[in-house]
């Protein structure tokens, strides 16, 4: 029965997952003339354009610097919330999971326009705070070396009500019995956060890791977006490796180009994943 329950999910990842990344393995070896693919004639070309490229260590640098930042950071936050709703349980737990949640309806694209208002000194409504600071452009506040926070808070207020609702949710299945007897060992809220629920955690953080990882690793809309708006200036045209692959793509007409960076995409997130893995030992069956 297991084989059967698990069979939608194979044959979906089959069609949608695999078969596209084998025909990307062939997109990468073709050459394009006019847009027609010659197969097989490229060889190990397109892989040498696209990583011989200066663009291609500066936009990897770019990804390295937001995975840097958002990994940690949301998956922290995200635990802390967690941890919060549970230690006050009731009405007001189940208002703020409510409150979580809200700003997940809110699309990647309406999210960007969003923050492009609120992080604009003269039209946001934080303008005086950010004036009072110094910053009395846009400029000040989005640039190159703040887009990794940008593209964070972003994530975070999109996703962050699901996680929380997740982590949550795992809290619930810890023994009662077991918070008792540290009440009655003398430990506080804080001691059986960090002693109890945060070890029975780990396997739902490892799984948010994961996710998050291979998520924040295929990051096009946002940045493409700013660079799209009259903000544009401040932005590289290609920040993230998407971008570089969509320009390879679309400006250039090399598809074999942006295969090869597509495959690659595929094989870090793949890797990061097998680490975690392995590393935590999430799968792994206690008898």
């Amino acid at each position: 029965m297991s084989y059967v329950l698990a069979l939608p999910y194979i044959v979906f990842m089959a069609i949608f997952g695999i078969g596209p990344a084998l025909y990307a393995l062939l997109m990468s070896v073709s050459k394009f003339s006019g847009g027609v693919p010659q197969y097989w004639a490229a060889g190990l070309d397109n892989y040498r354009l696209a990583f011989g490229d200066a663009r291609f260590f500066q936009v990897f640098g770019n990804l390295l610097e937001f995975l840097i930042v958002s990994v940690p950071l949301g998956i922290g936050l995200v635990v802390l919330l967690a941890l919060l709703l549970d230690m006050r349980p009731g009405r007001s737990s189940s208002m703020l999971r409510l409150l979580y949640f809200i700003p997940g309806a809110v699309t990647g694209p309406a999210l960007v326009l969003l923050v492009i208002c609120i992080l604009d000194p003269t039209i946001s409504p934080f303008g005086p705070l950010f004036q009072a600071a110094g910053s009395t452009n846009f400029d000040a506040l989005v640039f190159p070396g703040s887009l990794p926070f940008v593209f964070t808070i972003m994530g975070f207020f999109a996703g962050a009500g699901m996680w929380i609702a997740i982590q949550h949710g795992g809290l619930q299945g810890i023994s009662t019995e077991v918070v008792e007897a540290a009440e009655l060992d003398g430990c506080n809220a804080w001691q059986k956060a960090r002693y109890i629920k945060l070890p029975y955690l780990r396997p739902y953080i490892v799984y948010q890791t994961i996710l998050i990882f291979a998520l924040n690793v295929q990051l096009f809309v946002e940045p493409q977006l700013l660079t799209s708006t009259w903000v544009q200036a401040n932005v590289p045209p290609q920040w993230a490796p998407n971008q570089l692959a969509y320009s390879y793509a679309f400006d250039v007409g090399n598809f074999g180009a942006a295969a090869a960076l597509s495959l690659l995409m595929v094989a870090i997130g793949l890797a990061g994943a097998i680490v975690l893995i392995r590393w935590t030992g999430f799968f792994k069956i206690e008898a």
